[in-house]
């Protein structure tokens, strides 16, 4: 029966990963995006957007078909992202751990962004405590960011790895967006520790 239901779960995983390649779409985590929008509806025609930690760029392709062609998307990775053919997707290499990259983000957006996204992984060691402590690292960095280019009752798209320090983090996270979620996609892993924080609502200081 464990067998069986390990396998099932593999094809499925594989599903995901196929589909990804049939409609040309950069990651299977596009599909995550895809799901969570769905849900809860964080990305509308004419949206700002700005993914964090955006290569190779699934999110943006998925990002770029909900905003239409009025819409901007900025990605933001350390890695240089392979060009999407739209002249509304511009991409930085940049560290959002940096204090400088807001400020950079700023000055490459038409105007406050409506929606700011985050599927930044930290380098996997192996070692868990380090895993989550880095991933929450990277969270609390795209909260920061999201204070600095969000529009007031903008929305925010957070993966974070659950662990000790989780509960913490969606505190922090109350204290700025009046509407919060936590949400785990059919398209994540079941094994995997990642949820997605989905909020709503920001509030300018």
């Amino acid at each position: 029966m464990g067998m069986d239901k390990g396998y099932r779960r593999e094809r499925k995983q594989d599903y995901f990963y196929r589909r990804a390649k049939e409609l040309k779409l950069r990651s299977r985590a596009a599909f995550k995006l895809r799901q969570l929008d769905d849900r809860y509806n964080l990305l509308r025609r004419g949206d700002v957007v700005v993914d964090l930690g955006a290569a190779p760029g699934g999110w943006l392709q998925v990002a770029r078909e909900r905003v239409g062609n009025e819409g901007f998307v900025l990605g933001v990775d350390l890695q240089q992202i392979a060009k999407l053919p739209h002249a509304n997707v511009k991409t930085l290499v940049a560290d959002i751990t940096d204090p400088s990259t807001p400020e950079l983000i700023r000055g490459n957006l038409p105007r406050l962004a409506d929606v700011v996204l985050s599927d930044a992984s930290p380098k996997i060691s192996g070692v868990w405590s380090v895993d989550h402590s880095r991933s929450i690292e990277l969270a609390r960095t795209a909260l920061t960011i999201s204070g600095n280019v969000l529009v007031q009752g903008g929305k925010l798209l957070i993966k974070v790895f659950q662990g000790e320090l989780f509960q913490e983090f969606v505190g922090e996270v109350k204290e700025k967006f009046g509407f919060i979620k936590i949400s785990k996609p059919p398209a994540s892993r079941k094994s995997s520790a990642e949820a997605y924080v989905v909020a709503k609502e920001f509030r300018r200081p």
